[in-house]
């Protein structure tokens, strides 16, 4: 196996995928290989090391394999944010717009206390839709989002911007250029 020294060194590009001109970035490489997966979570967490943490939200689907790892190293609980119609009982909704449409993601209304810190987890930052509908419902159930780590930004398609704009600290681990 080769000797991989950074992140970005597990994720394979897959081209014209899901369509023609994309560059997908696959992180299921990544989760494969036992020293890639811990030096993602290594480095997912380390920027939050002695903070105050009472919960990791994982976005769908990706999210919820590194935001439990997260949560799991910092000792604290797991709350996934779904897409709409996944989870039972009482839920908040959130809509927001894709390059191809809109689509809706939610939380269990009683999911997190009043006043709890939040790190938000995800695999990719692309155009911050679905982190940003994230971060509402979070706020929604009066919790705190003290940062949102990613994997991978896509950083010309604007996700870091619109989160810092909206006064997220934002971490990476690793960019790629193009979409």
């Amino acid at each position: 196996m080769a000797n991989h020294k950074h992140v970005r060194d597990y994720i394979r590009t897959i081209p014209d995928f899901p369509h023609e001109g994309i560059l997908f970035r696959d992180v299921t490489s990544l989760f494969a290989d036992p020293r890639g997966l811990r030096l993602a979570v290594d480095q997912l967490l380390a920027p939050y090391a002695g903070e105050r943490i009472d919960a990791v939200v994982g976005l769908e689907a990706r999210g919820f394999i590194l935001g439990g790892a997260v949560a799991h190293q910092l000792g604290t609980g797991f709350v996934p944010v779904r897409k709409a119609g996944k989870l039972p009982g009482a839920v908040h909704a959130q809509d927001y717009e894709l390059e191809y449409g809109s689509a809706t993601v939610e939380i269990h209304q009683d999911a997190l206390e009043p006043g709890a810190h939040v790190l938000v987890v995800d695999d990719l930052l692309a155009t911050g839709g679905t982190a940003k509908a994230g971060i509402s419902l979070i706020e929604m159930l009066g919790a705190q989002v003290i940062g949102c780590a990613f994997v991978i930004d896509l950083p010309e398609l604007g996700g870091r911007k619109l989160l810092e704009g909206m006064g997220m600290e934002v971490h990476t681990i690793c960019d790629f250029d193009g979409i």
